[in-house]
């Protein structure tokens, strides 16, 4: 039990790559959010139609 617990401790290399991977692919997607929400067409009120 000793032997598990000190092994998960000293072992961080697989957790630190899984997290830095899951940070990347979040700041990719509120990147990828924020651009839509800038590129958006300005809203005209000629073009609504009534």
């Amino acid at each position: 039990m000793i032997n598990t617990a000190v092994t998960l401790v000293n072992n961080w290399n697989n957790g630190v790559v899984m997290i830095a991977i899951f940070a990347l692919v979040c700041l990719t997607l509120v990147g990828v959010v924020l651009k839509m929400m800038m590129s958006g067409k300005p809203k005209d009120d000629d073009s609504i139609e009534r």
